[in-house]
C-alpha cells in the first residue's frame, strides 16, 4: 500500500475516532443534563408548593382582618345615621312647637281682626249717617243763602267765576310783565355783550351802491364815435349788453344804467375795451362784449373764490361759489350783497365762538344765507325759498338749509346757528350807513305801524316816532285797565313781528292816564 493511502487511512480512523469520542461526550452530557433537570424540578415543585400554602395563609389572614374593618365600619356608620336621625327628630320637633305657636297667634289675630271689622263697620253706617244729615243741612243751607241773597246758584257761580277771572287777569297781567321784565334784563346783559364782542372784533366796510356806472372818456369827440352814424354803434352796444347807455351834456363822461349789475359791468369793461382800442363799429362792438363777458365771468368765479378764503370755508360747490362772485353785482337797500354776507359770515362766526357753537357751521350758513339774490331777477320766488333749494341742490347740510330758510323768520330755526345767523343778518342790515330806503318804503312802514295799533279796541290814538323804531299807542282809560294794557303791548309787538319787515326792533310804548281839571273860581 502507498503511503497516501496509509495517511487517507489514518485520517479516516482519527475522524471516526474524533466522531465517536464526540457522540459518547454529548450523551454524558445529555444523561447529566436530564439528571440535573429533574433534580431542579423536584426542588422548584416544593418551593412552589410552600410559596401556596404561604399564600393561603396570607389570604386567610387578610380575609379575617378585612371582616373585622367592614365590620367596624358597619358599626361606625349606624352610630352617625342613629345619631343625625335623633337630630332631625329633634329639629322636626321644635318646627312642629313652632308652627303650632304661630297658628294660635294667627287665630288671636284673625279674632282681633273680626272685631275690628265689625267696630269698622259700625262707624261706616255711623259715617253714612253723617253724610247724609251733611247733605240735608248743605241743602237747606243752600236755599236759606239763596233767599238771603236773591241769587241762583247758577249765578253764584257767575259771579264768582267773574271775580276769580279778574284775579287771575291781574296776576297774570303781574306775571307776564316781571316775566318779561327780568328776561328782557337777562338777554339784553347777555346779548350786549355777545353782539358789542362780535361788533368791534369785525370792521367791515359800507359802501352805498347805485344802479349806474361811469365811464370817464378822453373827449368829447369820443361821445360821437360811441353813438355812431344813425346811433347804430349804441343800438347794438345796448342791445349785446342789456344797459341804457345816457350820453347827455356832461363833459367826457358817458353813463350807464341798468339793474342788473352783472349786465352793466359787461357793458362797462366792454365800453372801456372799446375807447382804449379806438375801433369803434358793430362787429369790433359784438366781438369786444364776447370778451368782455368771458372777463366779467371769470371776475365772478375770483371774486366767489376770494370770498370762500377771506371768510375760511371750504368744501363749497363750484356753482355756489360762481354765484357768490354773482353776488358783487347784486345791492339790496344800497348794500352790496356779497359784502353783506361776508360781514353776516364773520359775525357768525364770532357769535358762534362766544356761545359755544360750531364756528365752521356758522361762517359757512352766514356766507350763504342770501345766496338766492344771485338768481332771484332770473328765478321766480323769494331769495329765501331760491336759496334753499339751491343749498338743497348742491348737497349742503341741514343746518346751513335751515339758516337760510329761517334767517327772515319764514320758518322757525331748528337749531342755535339759524338764531346766530338770524342776529348777524339783522346786525350788517342795521348798521347806520349800510343801508337805504327808499321813501315810499319808509312812509308805508310808518302808516302800518299806526294802523295795526289803531285795530285795538280802546286805543285813542297811535304815533309812529323816531323813524319808525317806536309806536306811542294811547288807550282811553275807561276802556283799557292797567292789565289790558300790557297785554294790549304784547299783542301789538307780536302782530307788528308777524306782518312787517324791518330792520332792528321797534318799542311799543302803551300809554294810559287819567286827567281830573277843575277851576278855582
Amino acid at each position: 500500500m502507498s503511503p497516501v493511502a496509509y495517511i487517507i487511512i489514518a485520517i479516516v480512523v482519527l475522524l471516526v475516532g474524533i466522531i465517536v469520542t464526540a457522540l459518547v461526550t454529548k450523551k454524558v452530557a445529555v444523561d447529566n443534563y436530564i439528571k440535573s433537570e429533574e433534580q431542579q424540578l423536584g426542588s422548584a415543585q416544593d418551593r412552589a408548593k410552600k410559596i401556596v400554602d404561604d399564600a393561603l395563609k396570607n389570604a386567610e389572614t387578610t380575609k379575617r382582618e378585612a371582616l373585622l374593618e367592614a365590620k367596624e365600619e358597619a358599626i361606625k356608620t349606624k352610630n352617625e345615621i342613629e345619631r343625625e336621625s335623633k337630630e332631625r327628630r329633634a329639629e322636626l320637633q321644635r318646627y312642629e312647637e313652632r308652627v303650632l305657636s304661630k297658628e294660635e297667634s294667627l287665630d288671636k289675630k284673625s279674632g282681633q281682626l273680626e272685631r275690628k271689622e265689625a267696630a269698622l263697620n259700625k262707624k261706616d253706617a255711623s259715617l253714612d249717617a253723617l253724610k247724609e244729615e251733611l247733605e240735608n243741612a248743605k241743602a237747606e243751607n243752600l236755599h236759606k243763602l239763596e233767599e238771603i241773597s236773591g241769587l241762583t246758584s247758577e249765578q253764584a257761580k257767575e259771579y264768582l267765576l267773574k271775580s276769580v277771572e279778574e284775579d287771575v287777569k291781574h296776576e297774570t297781567a303781574v306775571l307776564i310783565k316781571e316775566l318779561d321784565r327780568k328776561a328782557k334784563e337777562e338777554a339784553d346783559k347777555r346779548a350786549k355783550d355777545y353782539v358789542v364782542n362780535a361788533i368791534q372784533r369785525c370792521a367791515a366796510d359800507h359802501a352805498a351802491e347805485t344802479t349806474i356806472s361811469v365811464v370817464q372818456l378822453p373827449n368829447d369827440e369820443m361821445k360821437g364815435r360811441i353813438i355812431g352814424r344813425e346811433g347804430r354803434n349804441i343800438r347794438t352796444l345796448e342791445q349785446l349788453t342789456g344797459v341804457d347807455l345816457i350820453i347827455d351834456d356832461t363833459p367826457e363822461a358817458v353813463i350807464i344804467s341798468a339793474f342788473d349789475g352783472v349786465r352793466r359791468e359787461v357793458a362797462r369793461v366792454a365800453l372801456e375795451k372799446l375807447i382804449v382800442d379806438g375801433r369803434i363799429h358793430p362787429a369790433r362792438i359784438e366781438e369786444t362784449v364776447i370778451k368782455a363777458q368771458k372777463e366779467v365771468e371769470s371776475m365772478i368765479r375770483e371774486e366767489g373764490e376770494a370770498a370762500t378764503l377771506e371768510v375760511g370755508v371750504h368744501g363749497i360747490d363750484p356753482e355756489l361759489i360762481r354765484l357768490l362772485g354773482r353776488m358783487k353785482f347784486r345791492t339790496s337797500y344800497g348794500q352790496n350783497a356779497l359784502k353783506h354776507s361776508i360781514e353776516v359770515a364773520h359775525l357768525s362766526g364770532l357769535l358762534a365762538a362766544e356761545l359755544g357753537e360750531n364756528v365752521r357751521i356758522a361762517k359757512r350758513a352766514g356766507l350763504l344765507h342770501d345766496i338766492g339774490k344771485a338768481v332771484d331777477q332770473e328765478i321766480e320766488g323769494t331769495h329765501i325759498q331760491i336759496g334753499a333749494d339751491l343749498c338743497r341742490k348742491y348737497k349742503e347740510s341741514k343746518v346751513v338749509i335751515n339758516a337760510v330758510e329761517a334767517h327772515h323768520g319764514d320758518v322757525e330755526p331748528e337749531s342755535i346757528i339759524a338764531c346766530i345767523v338770524q342776529a348777524a343778518d339783522a346786525i350788517s342790515a342795521g348798521r347806520p350807513g349800510a343801508r337805504r330806503e327808499t321813501l315810499e318804503t319808509y312812509t308805508n312802514r310808518l302808516k302800518q305801524l299806526e294802523d295795526i295799533s289803531n285795530s285795538y279796541e280802546g286805543v285813542e290814538k297811535s304815533y309812529a316816532i323816531q323813524a319808525g323804531r317806536e309806536v306811542r299807542v294811547m288807550v282811553v282809560p275807561s276802556q283799557v285797565s292797567d292789565d289790558d294794557m300790557v297785554l294790549m303791548a304784547r299783542d301789538i309787538s307780536k302782530r307788528i313781528e308777524s306782518e312787517l319787515k324791518y330792520p332792528g326792533q321797534i318799542m311799543v310804548n302803551v300809554i294810559r292816564e287819567s286827567r281830573v281839571t277843575d277851576y278855582a273860581k
